[in-house]
């Protein structure tokens, strides 16, 4: 299993990563409505889930002022974002549990599963080198995922200029 501090370090750095890469949609909610980057924050704050602000570009991006280009570009950068969300939401709302040893074993899901006839919650997952290796993945795919944004924005003829 592995050690605790080794999980941890993942996690924050998956978190930063994140925050980091989904403050980008500020920027691009700027280009897509071509509005001032002040105002693009406002509307990236008052959107107080990661999904809202994803719903938002993504339907930005589909309106038929937006160029094909650009369409193209921001929907290919959401739909990536909203695969690694998984893995984000994954570690930030599951609980941990821990072997004999102190280490982190394996994560619980805090979701509920229904049926018809019963509910269960809390898939479980072990904690192992492969596991590991796919958290690394997730965090590598969305830094990838902030450089093809950070391309776009300084390719913006509109927003590249407030950076």
């Amino acid at each position: 299993m592995a050690a605790m501090s080794d999980v941890l370090l993942r996690v924050g750095r998956l978190n930063y990563v994140w925050t980091n890469t989904e403050s980008l949609l500020i920027y691009i909610i700027a280009h897509l409505l071509k509005i001032q980057k002040d105002a693009a924050i406002v509307v990236f704050l008052t959107l107080n889930t990661t999904r809202a602000r994803i719903d938002l570009v993504e339907r930005l991006a589909k309106l038929h002022s937006t160029p094909a280009a650009d369409r193209k570009t921001v929907l290919h950068a959401m739909s990536r974002m909203k695969k690694e969300s998984k893995m984000r939401n994954k570690y930030n709302h599951c609980i941990y549990s821990f072997d004999d040893k102190g280490q982190i074993s394996s994560t619980q899901l805090m979701r509920f599963v229904e049926d018809d006839k019963e509910i269960s919650y809390g898939k479980v997952e072990q904690l192992d080198e492969k596991e590991i290796a796919a958290l690394e993945k997730s965090i590598a795919e969305i830094v990838s995922i902030s450089q093809s944004l950070w391309s776009f924005i300084n390719a913006s003829s509109h927003v590249s200029g407030e950076l």
